[in-house]
């Protein structure tokens, strides 16, 4: 079951982590841009941050799965801390791009804050989990970078709810707004969860 966990997140994360490339050949008021106001899709630094954002970001997704594979951790210790360091800039760059294009989210101060906090959220646990890292205090690295990489895969979250809510209430504005929270809020719960477990599991072990 835990391989096919992964396997799904792996999958999910590739698949997303790919999706901006799409932007790269069709009209820019594809998707979520689509509700956007031509004044704002016409504003050099929201252009900037927003493709930063997407593109940057999408590289955290793309590799930060596989830093939760045991066996590439403990084979390869030399490439869990290269794409450690990429998934830290990727994730400095676009929390900061992410968190400047919350100021204009649809859907106004309520989507605004749910996806702050998400990008205040992310910053802080990346830079704790490299912290850790720098520190050898690998235990604590390892539990704050799966928060980290829970906050990262709202991205997956997000094209999985938002449809479903719209579906649903019929209204893509209510839809976002719930969004800019659900997208997140279960991943860290999801997260915690997780960590729970495995810390069982290693206290069961501790005591054989």
């Amino acid at each position: 079951m835990k391989k096919v966990n992964q396997g799904i997140i792996s999958i999910l994360s590739i698949v997303i982590g790919l999706y901006p490339l799409i932007y790269l050949f069709i009209d820019k008021r594809f998707g979520l841009l689509s509700s956007k106001s031509t004044n704002l899709l016409s504003d050099t630094y929201w252009n900037f941050s927003f493709f930063t954002h997407i593109f940057i970001g999408a590289i955290a997704l793309l590799i930060g799965w596989i830093q939760f594979h045991k066996k590439i951790r403990e084979a390869k210790p030399e490439i869990h801390r290269l794409i450690g360091k990429i998934y830290m800039i990727s994730v400095l760059i676009s929390g900061v791009a992410g968190i400047y294009i919350c100021f204009f989210a649809t859907g106004g101060i309520i989507s605004s804050l749910g996806f702050m906090s998400l990008g205040v959220l992310w910053l802080y646990t990346t830079a704790k989990g490299y912290w850790y890292a720098r520190t050898a205090q690998i235990d604590e690295h390892k539990t704050i970078m799966y928060y980290s990489y829970a906050a990262c895969f709202a991205a997956v979250t997000l094209r999985i709810w938002l449809p479903i809510l719209m579906l649903f209430l019929e209204d893509f504005i209510i839809a976002y707004r719930i969004t800019a929270w659900l997208c997140w809020v279960p991943n860290i719960i999801v997260a915690y969860f997780i960590l729970n477990k495995i810390n069982s599991r290693d206290a069961s072990i501790d005591t054989i």
